[in-house]
């Protein structure tokens, strides 16, 4: 878990892997993400996840995705989930933040948790080192 124990949030946003796993039904989803999706009132996805998605299916990185991918849209709708556009405020951090990390859909779905404040469901710790940047709402897992 990323700092924020156990305080129930109202909005949580999942990072591409905690929504995929979401969709298939992955173990690898712990019990505190799924606690927080549970008695979360909103649960956001970022358009940027759809992308990834999409990429990394196109590159062969992900092959279990690829029969989901003409149902992402309704799939999200079914889980009562809510897709999140990308800002240009959360644009605009994604390029400017102070963060060593490279990947541009972390940095894209990182800044626009702190653009939204919203919480970040999400199994990797390389948000962690966003811990001291002003405004970051923290991660779960």
């Amino acid at each position: 878990m990323g700092g924020l124990g156990k305080r129930r949030v109202k909005q949580v946003l999942l990072d591409t892997h905690a929504w995929a796993w979401s969709l298939t039904g992955d173990a690898r989803l712990s019990a505190a993400a799924l606690a927080a999706v549970t008695q979360a009132e909103t649960v956001f996805v970022s358009a940027i996840s759809l992308f990834e998605i999409g990429q990394k299916v196109r590159l062969g990185r992900w092959p279990q995705m690829q029969p989901l991918l003409p149902e992402l849209l309704d799939l999200l709708a079914e889980q009562g989930g809510r897709l999140l556009p990308l800002s240009p405020k959360a644009g605009l951090l994604a390029a400017t933040l102070e963060w060593e990390h490279r990947d541009p859909f972390d940095r894209l779905i990182g800044a626009t948790a702190i653009a939204q404040g919203v919480p970040l469901i999400c199994a990797d710790s390389v948000f962690d080192a966003l811990a001291d940047t002003p405004r970051w709402p923290g991660r779960i897992w």
